[in-house]
Parts: structure tokens; sequence; C-alpha cells
């Protein structure tokens, strides 16, 4: 962890505040460890980077919560699940480093070469029982260290995106895709000629994406773990976007087992569209069970 890290969160905050330091807290540590090697001259190891990255993060992390809320169990992609957690009241779901390839990358090209990759985030979320949500969200927050902001449950309204143009097919749709690996049936869907991919990095960030704008939607066929989807899906409802399973169906968290098949985040505009299209490429959207 950088030398100097931040201070641990009042406990007094409510539950979104909290999230939302949280993630502020763990992404200056993240960028703590950037700039020391910035300081060093500016070589690195990037699979020594994204190791300390997921490490320095999570430790901070779990110090944060042990101090803020100290009953409540923690769900974690850096930590042993701890088979109590599914059965309890109330669990945090967190990402410490959604985009760790991203964390240890400087751009290669064009007007931002040499600078450091700015699309990775922190994931924090909450999830309560009993919440009356099926989803169980009641707190979120995703941070994006890089580019000094903190997308929250508390403060997240979305912004306008021009979506309403893609039905009167003034635009493509836009859709986030992996900057390195699409899926087979996004290029399928990029080759019907009304859909545009926007490659960037990291799961949350996409999802964000979404909210502030910059795409439309967000569809991932693959399987992800909960805590990949958590903190950008309790934003995006919050910022009254579509958020189920590939079928419609809502997604659930704190199972017993935290994968998750499938995932559809969207505005509204085009959602029924953009299921049309997936069905036309194949993808199979049928109702079913989340396993």
């Amino acid at each position: 962890m950088p030398q100097s890290s931040p201070s641990y969160p009042d406990p007094v905050l409510p539950d979104g505040d909290l999230a939302v330091a949280l993630a502020r807290g763990a992404g200056e540590v993240l960028l703590g460890l950037r700039a020391e090697v910035d300081s060093a001259g500016g070589g690195f190891v990037a699979a020594e980077l994204k190791d300390a990255g997921d490490a320095a993060s999570q430790a901070w992390l779990a110090g944060a919560l042990a101090h803020a809320r100290p009953g409540d169990a923690v769900l974690s992609e850096e930590a042993k699940d701890v088979g109590a957690r599914a059965t309890a009241d109330r669990v945090w779901i967190i990402d410490p480093l959604d985009g760790t390839r991203e964390f240890a990358e400087r751009y290669a090209d064009g007007e931002r070469a040499g600078a450091w990759r700015d699309d990775f985030a922190v994931h924090v979320a909450l999830w309560e029982r009993g919440s009356g949500r099926a989803d169980g969200l009641t707190a979120g927050a995703v941070g994006l260290p890089a580019r000094d902001a903190v997308l929250s449950t508390v403060s997240v309204g979305a912004e306008p995106s021009g979506a309403d143009q893609v039905p009167a097919g003034a635009r493509p749709l836009r859709l986030a895709a992996s900057r390195s690996r699409p899926p087979e049936f996004v290029r399928d869907l990029a080759a019907r000629g009304d859909v545009e991919l926007v490659p960037m990095g990291s799961a949350g960030v996409k999802v964000v994406a979404v909210v502030d704008g910059t795409v439309d939607a967000y569809v991932h066929g693959g399987g992800q773990y909960e805590w990949d989807s958590a903190a950008p899906v309790a934003v995006a409802l919050a910022a009254g976007l579509d958020c189920t399973r590939l079928d419609g169906t809502a997604l659930e968290y704190n199972r017993q087992n935290p994968w998750l098949p499938d995932l559809f985040v969207c505005h509204p505009a085009v959602a029924s569209r953009l299921r049309a299209a997936l069905t036309s490429v194949g993808v199979d959207i049928k109702e079913g069970a989340q396993s």
C-alpha cells in the first residue's frame, strides 16, 4: 500500500455516502501506486503493478469496512468468500480494482500516448435482505479514480444520450464493447450496420458509459461475478436504466454461488430494439432462472 493512505471514513456516514467515501478512498490508494511508479522514473512490470493494485485496494477497503461497518459481511473479488456471507442481512459487494489490465497500462498511441489509461474502476455496493427489491441493492458507488469521479446511487442521473434518435434511424445504436476481446455475438451485432461498437475497458466503465450517455447499452453474455456488476448496476438503476438478465428477468445478488450468467444494461428507449437485434444474431434470451 502507498506510504500515505487515506483515512478511513466516519462510521456515522449513511450507507450511500459511505459507499462513495469507500470508492474514493480506494481510488486514492490506487493512484498513489501509480504516483510511486512515476516518481521512481516511470518504469514498471505490469504483472507486479496489477498485483500491487489488487492487494493495496483490498487491504484499505477491508480495513475501512471493519472500521465503519464492523457487523456487516463482505463479498470481494480479492478475499476468501466466507460461507456465512450468503445468510447475512447486510453484505458489501466490492471489486477493489475493476479493469486490472487498464490500471497497469499506458496509452500506446494517439494524443494521449504515454499517459496512464483512465478506464478502470472501484466498485462498492451494499446488498440488504428484506429490502423489497429483487436485486437487493440499496447503495452503490463506482469510482473512476483516474477521472477524479465517483458515480453513486445518491448523486447520479442519466445524462442525455440521444437514444431516442436510434429507433428513428438517425444514428446507430452505440454499444460498449471489450477493446481487446469482444464476444462473437457483439461482432455479429456490429455487422448488421445499425449497431456501432465503442471499445473500452472494465465492466464498471462500460456500465457507467451507459449512465453518462457515451453509449446506449452494454450487454455481457459470457458470465461475470457479482462484484463485477453489483455497484455499476446499483448506479445504473438509480439513473433509471434497464438492468436485467438477457431474458429480461431480474438480477439477483448475494447468492450462494456468486456467478452471474449474463447482463443487460440499456437505455429504456432502445431496450426492445436491442433485444430484437440480439435475437436476430442468435443470442438465446429465453426466460430462465438465474443459476
